[in-house]
């Protein structure tokens, strides 16, 4: 095992299995709106909001929600933050992965 082998490079906001998703998806589109993030990642309304939540939390997404109608319309969007932690926890598996 390589000497600089560091667990603790490893975002833990982002390494959840939903979490990670989410990420993945967002980082390929502007937004998405909720139930498009649902459908996708095979998600239950309760277990996407937690996840939503904290990555929002985290200054990662961005939530909008309003009423389109009489609907409610949530959309996430990536920050630019966000971006740049998901890059660097990208990065940082690579890393583990090759030993650096």
């Amino acid at each position: 095992m390589a000497d600089d082998f560091d667990i603790g490079r490893i975002d833990d906001v982002i390494h959840g299995r939903m979490r990670l998703g989410i990420m993945a998806f967002l980082s390929g589109v502007d937004s998405a709106d909720f139930n498009t993030l649902k459908a996708r990642l095979q998600a239950s309304d309760g277990n996407l909001s937690v996840h939503l939540r904290k990555l929002e939390e985290a200054g990662y997404i961005t939530l909008d929600k309003r009423f389109v109608g009489r609907k409610p319309l949530t959309e996430a969007a990536m920050t630019e933050p966000g971006r740049r932690a998901f890059i660097a926890y990208l990065d940082a598996i690579a890393g583990l992965v090759a030993g650096r």
